[in-house]
Parts: C-alpha cells; structure tokens; sequence
C-alpha cells in the first residue's frame, strides 16, 4: 500500500538523492556502440530516505512528480523481490521517495529510479552484485534494450563520455556555452522511439547505418569543442544541428516538438536539439552569452533549466 504522507516516527537510517540526465550528442547510436556525452542533470532527482523498523514494510510518495510514480512504483519494488528472492514479509521499515523528476521527459527518470532502488537494497544487503549490471537490467523492463548511459550517469552523478562494454571517461576538466533545455509540451516513450530507430535500420541499413555515423561525428566535434576555451558559438551550433538531423531522419520531433523549437529560435536560440531519446520530452537550446535568459524565460512563458557547468557540479 502507498500512503501519502510519511507518519513513521523511527529515526532516519540513511537517505541519498539520485539525479537525473541531460544528453549533449550520442543518442540512440549509443546502443549499436557509439559514444554519447552525458551529464547529471542534478537539479531534477528522486531523492530515497529510509527508516528502519521491525514492523511491516510501507512506502510513500512525495513531490512534484509523484502521480508519475504512483502508477508503477510497487510493480518495480515487485520485481526487485522476485530477481533477489525477497519475500514481501520479511521487508521492514519505511521507505519514502521524493520524485522531482518527470517521467517521459528524456531526463533518465527511470534510469534513477532503478539505481536508486539498488542502491537501496544494496544498502539493506539484500543486493550484492554489480549495482550497474543490475540497474541496467532493471531498466530494460522499461526500455526495452537500454545502453547503459542513463544508468551510469545516475550511478555516478559525474559527467562522462559513454561507450557500451568500456569503462567511463569520467569529464573532470571541460567548458560549455549558455544551454538549457525546456519541455516540448508532449511526452516521448523511450522503448517506442528506440524501436522505431531499429526498423528503420531493418528496412533500410546503410541510410541508417550513416545516420548513425552523423551522430558519432556531431560527438566526436563536441567532444573537441568542450576541451578548448576558444569553440565559437557557430561551431557548436553545427553540431548540435548534425544531431538534430539525426532525429529528424528518425522521424522522432513530433510536430508539437518542432513547434516548440521554432519558438526557442525566434526567441535567440542558436540551435536545438531533442535531449534523450526524442518523441517529446526536453529540448536543448543553445544561446549566445550576451542574452539575458530570464527576459527570454519570461516572454517564452516556459522555463529555461540551464544546463551550464554550475548545474553539472
């Protein structure tokens, strides 16, 4: 049972909070063994707090997101018990989960909710293999196939480059320009958008196969791009745009999300990109320095969510 308002009164036995994702380049040919570059998006989370007990185990749902959750939450608490063996009556305590993070949003929210949820069995030492195995596998309940990448920003809370079946290039030293991202207004399901991109490569391998190689190419310049002071803002906007292309050829902007777009770039936006897996969801903008975003956050009537080194810490 799901109840509303945490009313335990035993004392806090740990808590820790699982950020979300945010996506510069790399999506979808990551799967087939690319490389994406990721970042924490850290001001959307799920945060977990856990008070021990010997009575029976309860869960609540708080924040802003928390009707995304509700909906599913138990079937995934389920699963965990059923793949570590776990039988309901001999989980204790209480469990709340704070959700400021939005499903369906290309944020990685259920990338953090399986980490997050290893993470707490793990702690409970119910779960004591590979924390990022297992939360990937996890994960494909929703996905599908996932690559990996959302669950090892999650894992690590680090900007990384990620490739499939290599250790992560953690990003210790790198710059950005002025980005953000805002919500299309629509939402994108990540398993159908993925498996439209595989048909596409059924149907018609070498154009997608070179798709694929456009992707791999917008990364391999961004990765330049953030390791030098001295990349212009027309620079990134071209690779960022190569992305773009990729979804476009995809067929995964939708005509809400495109609308949106043109919204961004009649405002000052230098370029826009769908973040994650496309469909919907967040788009990322690109905008010379010399604007004043919360002028521009205003008369768009949307918020902007920088996306620029301070957010990334």
């Amino acid at each position: 049972m799901v109840t509303k308002n945490e009313n335990n009164s035993n004392e806090l036995t740990f808590e820790y909070k699982v950020p979300g994702k945010w996506i510069l380049s790399g999506e979808h040919a990551v799967i087939r063994g690319s490389e994406a570059l990721v970042f924490p998006l850290i001001s959307k989370y799920l945060q977990f707090r856990y008070f021990k007990s010997d009575q029976h185990f309860t869960l609540s749902i708080g924040g802003q997101y928390k009707g995304d959750l509700e909906l599913f939450i138990w079937s995934v608490i389920e699963k965990y018990l059923n793949e570590l063996n776990i039988k309901r009556d001999h989980l204790k305590g209480h469990l709340d989960i704070q959700s400021e993070i939005q499903f369906g949003a290309g944020m990685g929210a259920s990338a953090t909710l399986a980490v997050g949820l290893s993470q707490f069995f793990s702690r409970l030492g119910y779960l004591n293999s590979d924390l990022f195995e297992f939360s990937k596998k996890i994960e494909d309940l929703f996905h599908g196939e996932s690559s990996g990448v959302d669950v090892a920003v999650a894992l690590n809370a680090q900007p990384l480059i990620f490739k499939r079946g290599m250790p992560n290039q953690f990003l210790t030293h790198y710059k950005l320009p002025q980005l953000c991202i805002s919500y299309s207004g629509i939402r994108g399901v990540t398993k159908d958008c993925v498996d439209q991109v595989k048909h596409l490569l059924i149907q018609n391998p070498s154009k997608y196969q070179a798709v694929d190689q456009k992707m791999s190419t917008s990364v391999q310049q961004l990765k330049e791009f953030i390791s030098r002071d001295s990349a212009s803002d027309i620079e990134w906007a071209g690779a960022l745009n190569l992305a773009q292309s990729c979804f476009i050829d995809w067929g995964l902007v939708p005509n809400q999300a495109q609308k949106h777009i043109d919204h961004l770039i009649t405002a000052g936006a230098l370029s826009c990109k769908m973040t994650g897996s496309g469909g919907g969801g967040y788009i990322l903008s690109l905008w010379p320095q010399y604007l004043n975003l919360d002028e521009i956050e205003a008369s768009l009537g949307q918020q902007l969510i920088k996306v620029n080194r301070s957010e990334c810490k």
